[in-house]
């Protein structure tokens, strides 16, 4: 069931004073260049790939041209589900431009912008339509030999009944590059990625699995193990691929996918892109049939349970939760925080010190947590200055090129 966000927040903040908030005014960083360039190529590329009738076109090409120095403006589908919630989120900046409101909040309202423009609350002929759905649906077209290798490795790892959960966690992280080198088939090579210094080293600065596994271990069944949803695509494949392992070895006996209500960022996902990924599955036959059968047994018996809500998709930090939420995430005994985007909202999107403790931010979070999160914007926490130093000279963009990634716990 979809939810809309409660009247009134848990807000329970990080108990450390909490910096400004990264905002695309600060010239010759990604935020500045996401909201000057990236944005406005997005929504082109939405008039580009969706045959749209004129008033959309319209509203389109009208928010190409508020981008970035128009004030940012109310809502005007005050019919659709969330756009009492929208007018609160919005009238604190009311009169600022794109580049003076925090980011986090500017590419949020950009998405809901574009959902505004193709009438997605509305009737008609934009009605929960994806303006997205195209590139999702190509993310898995490009992947299908990538893919049938995932399924297969899986298909074999649960044959063996290995129940080592360190190279899961490693396809899962490393979503839209993974392959047998990081889940190998074979019980010889099982530990591949933990043996391969150069990947642990040089791309992965943080890798807490051990004490996630250890957590896991020692919690009393039944487990429920909550994922905070990333991408569509193979991203999305790759999630369910540790889902289904967790389940099938019943290192856990629920999962939740906790997906965005309505299309944003491009290539989130929703509960109809998990569906569209399970007949993909099915359409390629052999291992990944095999996968989709066992993820749809999954879905039938609710084992594995799919939550939109609205949060998601709103521009709010995590700790700004609503408490209903925040009480349903308390029951979970783990949960997987995915990619960039949900990693910048548990920090607040904020600039902390690169070495501030991830736990010392993140203990507000309402069950343990860990964060498979890759480098693609400029916040980060919990690495050593060392590390820091190391991977600027290294690579001098590996904040944002996607190459690094961490694996972060925060016990409660």
């Amino acid at each position: 069931m979809t939810n809309l966000q409660s009247p009134t927040s848990n807000n329970q903040s990080p108990p450390l004073p909490i910096p400004n908030p990264l905002r695309g005014r600060e010239v010759g960083t990604w935020a500045h260049d996401t909201i000057v360039r990236r944005l406005p190529e997005i929504a082109r590329r939405v008039l580009a790939e969706n045959d749209l009738p004129a008033p959309a076109e319209a509203a389109i090409r009208a928010l190409i041209a508020d981008i970035p120095a128009a004030p940012v403006r109310p809502l005007t589908d005050t019919a659709a589900p969330d756009a009492a919630d929208w007018a609160r989120y919005i009238f604190p900046h009311s009169g600022l431009n794109w580049l003076d409101v925090p980011w986090y909040f500017a590419e949020a309202y950009f998405y809901r912008r574009i959902i505004e423009a193709t009438g997605y609350f509305l009737p008609g002929d934009g009605h929960a339509r994806d303006p997205f759905r195209l590139q999702k649906m190509r993310g898995l077209e490009t992947k299908r030999a990538e893919i049938g290798e995932i399924a297969a490795a899986l298909n074999a790892r649960l044959a063996a009944k290995t129940s080592d959960l360190r190279p899961a966690l490693m396809v899962a992280l490393w979503g839209n590059r993974a392959d047998l080198s990081l889940w190998a088939a074979g019980e010889g090579n099982e530990h591949a990625v933990s043996t391969d210094g150069r990947l642990a080293d040089d791309f992965l600065p943080v890798d807490d699995s051990a004490a996630v596994i250890a957590r896991l271990r020692r919690t009393p069944t039944p487990r429920r193990v909550d994922f905070l949803i990333d991408n569509a695509g193979f991203e999305l494949v790759c999630d369910l691929a540790l889902a289904d392992f967790l389940l099938a070895t019943a290192i856990a006996q629920t999962v939740v996918f906790h997906l965005k209500a309505h299309p944003t960022f491009v290539s989130d996902a929703l509960d109809a892109d998990v569906r569209d990924t399970l007949a993909f599955l099915t359409t390629l036959g052999g291992a990944a049939a095999q996968f989709s059968a066992r993820l749809a047994a999954h879905l039938a018996h609710n084992r594995l349970q799919l939550r939109p809500n609205f949060f998601w998709n709103a521009p709010l930090v995590f700790w700004e939760m609503p408490a209903d939420l925040r009480r349903n995430l308390s029951v979970a005994q783990l949960v997987i925080s995915k990619g960039d985007a949900n990693y910048r909202r548990l920090l607040g999107d904020c600039h902390w010190a690169f070495d501030t403790p991830f736990p010392d931010i993140a203990g507000y979070f309402p069950a343990p947590l860990v964060a498979l999160r890759t480098f693609k914007s400029e916040v980060a926490a919990g690495l050593s200055s060392a590390a820091t130093e190391s991977l600027s000279r290294q690579d001098p963009d590996w904040l944002t090129n996607g190459k690094r990634g961490v694996i972060q716990f925060s016990a409660l």
